[in-house]
């Protein structure tokens, strides 16, 4: 898949990517920019740059800035296999790899500068909606002493946006113990 050939169909474009390809464009040259500062500092294979500058080869999967941004956002909308990604794009499987994990980092630092990355808490959401004011979830929380602990635990401003974003605590479930005698017994009656 190929930036030239998706973007003369508008739709399919639209479809695999969430954005026009006028929006596309205008993402482009800052997506770019982050690019090369990151592989300044940087190797594709996740390594400090000790030696030269960052150079695309002529056999390079995504030789251009749109064939880079065209491969994270069909990553993230689609959520696909490396594998598949890699076929999408003509490259194995380990080289989809290092070119998500490299590019991932470029995509949020892109999004940040130009002030669209996702909201991450109400504050946050409040502010880019160019509102102040957040709503009162105090009234859908069935007890409150829970709700005022958590705000000092965690402060008013570190609200998760949704419930499943919230702080994460200790899981309460019992920690299996590989390693005692009745649980390699039982392992070793299963495993005949």
């Amino acid at each position: 898949m190929r930036y030239a050939d998706v973007s003369q169909k508008e739709r399919k474009f639209l479809d695999v990517t969430s954005l026009t390809v006028e929006e596309f464009d205008q993402l482009v040259p800052a997506f770019e920019g982050a690019f090369q500062e990151y592989m300044k500092e940087w190797c594709l294979d996740g390594k400090k740059r000790t030696g030269r500058k960052y150079q695309t080869y002529a056999n390079c999967p995504l030789p251009t800035a749109e064939d880079r941004l065209l491969f994270i956002l069909v990553y993230l909308k689609n959520n696909p296999l490396q594998v598949f990604q890699g076929e999408l794009f003509g490259m194995p499987q380990n080289k989809a790899n290092q070119w998500i994990h490299r590019l991932l980092p470029v995509l949020q630092v892109t999004l940040r500068a130009l002030g669209d990355a996702p909201a991450r808490s109400m504050e946050q959401l409040a502010q880019q909606l160019g509102s102040h004011t957040l709503p009162d979830l105090s009234s859908s929380v069935s007890d409150e002493s829970s709700m005022d602990s958590k705000q000092e635990k965690h402060g008013p401003s570190d609200q998760p946006l949704f419930a499943m974003m919230g702080h994460n605590d200790v899981s309460s479930a019992p920690k299996i113990k590989m390693n005692r005698k009745v649980t390699i017994a039982a392992r070793k009656k299963v495993t005949r």
